[in-house]
């Protein structure tokens, strides 16, 4: 029996049940003649008696036993090219290897069974060094990312990187490290230190943090948790001589010491233009209480639910809430503070430009919510349908949401009263385009509504890039 190479297979698609991976991604078109043995093998059960990795050079062997145990449990040839073909992902996936193929072949050899087949992985490791350029899209911002990072630190897929990104509003550079569990790379722990300046135009403000963290990702059940502590130095200063004093007033140094818990559900097709399933996310952060200046107890939920109608349009709806609740008596700061507005959030607004505010300087506020309807569809008469077309999307969306600051000692009908006044809501269309399946770009026509005084309106077209949308 010949060879079987599946070095060029399609990666597996990341959601549904279907593995995608069929007879014929694997197997070259057989010759007419078939000997017996190879009848035996695509008729009958099978054995696989041995799985040999070749080019190992850094890495440890214990390591890549767990990726590839599931290719002994194939129990006919179809079985063996699928489970070999997902164990060349999972290896993939490490980040450790440039290359790996698969060699599929009868066993030899003395202990050999006429049912018999031997498995072998050739990799090629990636370099103990590399570099690397990119640009990255940030909610409305743009950055220049250089990076240099040492894969495969310890031999166990263990990823040490250095990050410097200069960017239109941030500039930043940190050192971390990357740990996974073997066996389980969605299970990982990452360890920080970091500089990061920023600049708030909408608030006349500046920040530069200097912090460390460690962060515990792992799966549970149908969920994800990201588990966090971060501490960190920050330096508060005005940006512009007319900064308000209320800008100033937060101006100095402090340090906050948190602990941050995430957990999410996310059944979506596609994190930037899904048409089905949807998001639920729920962010806690609690601080104060590990040492530090600031002490609050932040949450923030947003969920997200899609469902395709005719003409593949797609009907989304989504929904955002948070607050912050001061421990303590202790003020809040400026830069715990949610804010609201923008082509990212509610569309037809300035950026960040809703809510409490002081001489033009936007402070944010401690409770928010935001709403959104938006209906998705192709583009009129679906020009390079099949492929370039199909990274842009027409949009038609109503948006609305209100930001502001509570009296706790007041009950929670008050609070709800409070953010149902003076709700601010725009509606309006536009054209989407994905970059990638990380980000996207929107260009809208909007016409706000609920506008309040001090609010800071774009009334017509407004431009948006980002991650995260509302």
């Amino acid at each position: 029996m010949g060879t079987v190479h599946a070095k060029s297979l399609d990666p597996l698609p990341m959601h549904g049940p279907d593995l995608g991976v069929h007879p014929d991604d694997f197997v070259d078109t057989p010759e007419p003649e078939q000997d017996s043995k190879q009848e035996v093998l695509e008729n009958k059960d099978v054995i696989v008696q041995h799985v040999n990795i070749q080019g190992l050079q850094r890495t440890k062997e214990d390591l890549l036993g767990y990726e590839i145990s599931d290719v002994f449990h194939a129990r006919n040839l179809i079985d063996v090219m699928k489970k070999s073909h997902i164990a060349r992902q999972r290896l993939l996936r490490l980040g450790i290897f440039k290359d790996v193929e698969v060699l599929i072949d009868t066993s030899e050899g003395s202990d050999a069974l006429p049912n018999g087949l031997d498995v072998t992985f050739e990799v090629t490791e990636i370099k103990r060094l590399t570099g690397s350029y990119n640009t990255m899209v940030g909610n409305n911002e743009g950055s220049m990312v250089l990076g240099l990072k040492l894969p495969n630190t310890l031999g166990r897929a263990e990823k040490l990187t250095f990050q410097f990104s200069y960017g239109t509003k941030e500039t930043s550079y940190g050192l971390s490290f990357f740990k996974p569990q073997p066996g389980h790379f969605e299970r990982n722990l990452s360890l920080n230190l970091y500089k990061v300046t920023g600049q708030f135009p909408w608030s006349s403000l500046k920040e530069t943090d200097k912090g460390m963290s460690a962060e515990l990702n792992f799966p549970l059940w149908r969920t994800n948790h990201t588990l966090k502590w971060e501490g960190v130095w920050r330096e508060l200063g005005c940006l512009a001589r007319s900064a308000s004093f209320a800008v100033r007033e937060e101006s100095g140094h402090s340090l906050k010491s948190s602990i941050m818990h995430t957990v999410s559900i996310d059944s979506r097709n596609s994190a930037i233009f899904p048409s089905r399933g949807g998001l639920l996310r729920l962010n806690q952060e609690l601080a104060g209480y590990t040492g530090g200046d600031a002490s609050f107890l932040k949450e923030d939920v947003e969920l997200q639910l899609n469902r395709r109608l005719f003409w593949d349009s797609v009907l989304s709806v989504s929904l955002w809430g948070g607050m912050l609740y001061r421990i303590a008596g202790k003020p809040s700061c400026i830069a715990d503070r949610f804010y609201l507005g923008g082509p990212t959030s509610v569309r037809g607004f300035g950026m960040y430009s809703i809510g409490p505010q002081s001489e033009g300087d936007y402070l944010g506020g401690e409770a928010y919510w935001a709403g959104g309807v938006h209906l998705y569809t192709p583009l009129p008469f679906r020009p390079g349908r099949g492929s370039f077309g199909d990274l842009f999307r027409t949009h038609f969306f109503l948006n609305g949401g209100n930001l502001c600051n509570l009296n706790y000692g007041e009950g929670p009908q008050a609070h709800l009263q409070k953010l149902a006044e003076c709700i601010r809501w725009s509606y309006g269309a536009g054209i989407m385009l994905r970059l990638g399946n990380i980000a996207r770009l929107e260009l809208n026509y909007c016409i706000p509504m609920g506008v309040q005084s001090g609010d800071r309106i774009c009334d017509g077209v407004q431009f948006g890039a980002g991650i995260r949308f509302l």
